[in-house]
């Protein structure tokens, strides 16, 4: 079989239906739109969710919620995350978006303390929790904060 010997399946393909060519070919005049009204006009159909200028649905219902444009948004990781470097690695946030650990560092990375660390280590980070920065120090690294 060869490129020029390939043709669609029989019945997929089917002539697009030209309207408004005469009243002859059943659909000319009005081109299947019935006579008057919204639907018949050009540029008739109106956006999803409009209720005919009634005060639609997702106007009615009432807002949930608050976005504190204050407020700090931290990537977290945890302290047994870190297991896996070798000893004397210094960590930083950019070294963990190159090895897939985290996706972006959005307002910041923060170190968490769930998880055991054996390994010295220099962490740089954001933030870090109490318990994190612990361990971090009881394993021998060391907690540097940008």
């Amino acid at each position: 079989m060869n490129l020029h010997e390939l043709s669609p399946a029989p019945g997929s393909k089917r002539e697009s239906v030209r309207v408004g060519r005469g009243l002859g070919s059943g659909l000319g005049k009005t081109s299947g739109k019935g006579q008057k009204g919204q639907k018949s006009r050009s540029g008739g159909v109106k956006r999803p969710g409009f209720e005919g200028g009634q005060r639609p649905l997702y106007l009615r219902l009432p807002k949930r919620g608050f976005y504190n444009k204050f407020g700090v948004n931290y990537v977290e990781i945890n302290v047994g995350q870190l297991e896996s470097f070798e000893d004397g690695t210094v960590i930083e946030p950019v070294m963990l978006i190159e090895l897939g650990i985290i996706k972006n560092i959005r307002d910041g990375l923060k170190i968490l303390g769930n998880g055991t660390l054996t390994k010295k280590l220099t962490v740089q980070a954001m933030s870090f929790s109490k318990s994190a920065e612990e361990k971090i120090v009881a394993a021998g690294g060391k907690v540097e904060v940008i």
